[in-house]
């Protein structure tokens, strides 16, 4: 994959809700050739070629804290722009989590901008998951050209079902073959479950292609 930025500057808005991994996320972004701003406003996601929703922790403070930004976020995605959710940012993307009922918290609603929900790893092995997995690409994406069968790094306890099995754009194993990427039917919205900012040259290929796609929108 050609390795050089993209031929005009690309600014992306990166989601300052209090639970991202901002300054990793910063400097990923950055190396592959983005402009980034660190934003809580709306006028910012507006103004930016993609928006990028990073995360860790729990998905009910997730969507609390991110509350006063869903109709901003939400907005941005159904105008068709590009945007781009990692980690907890990506469970976001859906419609609900087992998350918060397995906490006895109740029903949390997500985005609800792909529909399905997060559901908490049943299997014979060590949760939360951390550590390095193979992607397996199962459709095509702009965001995972390059990276079939390239290892990212996990750390999460959830992981997503898309209502929709075409929702599914590449898959890990960890005793179940559970959604490493997902996408919505447009394309436009997006997410990973592993970390892209830490998973060396697989991530930054990832992060380009991001920056790649925004400059094409």
């Amino acid at each position: 994959m050609d390795e050089s930025p993209p031929d005009r500057d690309v600014s992306v808005a990166l989601v300052d809700y209090g639970l991202g991994n901002l300054r990793s996320a910063t400097r990923g972004l950055e190396r592959a050739g983005a402009t980034v701003e660190i934003t809580d406003d709306p006028e910012a996601f507006a103004a930016a070629d993609g928006v990028v929703l990073p995360g860790v922790g729990a998905f009910r403070e997730g969507m609390e804290n991110a509350g006063p930004l869903r109709e901003a976020l939400t907005d941005h995605a159904e105008a068709g722009r590009p945007l781009f959710g990692i980690c907890l940012g990506m469970q976001m993307l859906l419609t609900t989590s087992d998350e918060a009922d397995h906490e006895g918290e109740g029903e949390v609603t997500g985005l609800d901008l792909i529909s399905g929900t997060n559901v908490r790893f049943e299997v014979d092995r060590k949760v939360p998951h951390m550590g390095w997995n193979e992607l397996e690409v199962e459709r095509e994406h702009p965001l995972v050209e390059g990276v079939d069968g390239e290892y990212a790094y996990f750390v999460h306890s959830y992981y997503a079902e898309p209502d929709d099995a075409d929702a599914v754009v590449a898959t890990a194993d960890y005793g179940v073959d559970f959604p490493a990427v997902v996408a919505n039917e447009a394309g436009n919205v997006f997410g990973t479950q592993f970390h892209p900012e830490k998973s060396g040259e697989t991530g930054l290929t990832i992060l380009r292609n991001f920056v790649d796609y925004c400059a094409e929108r």
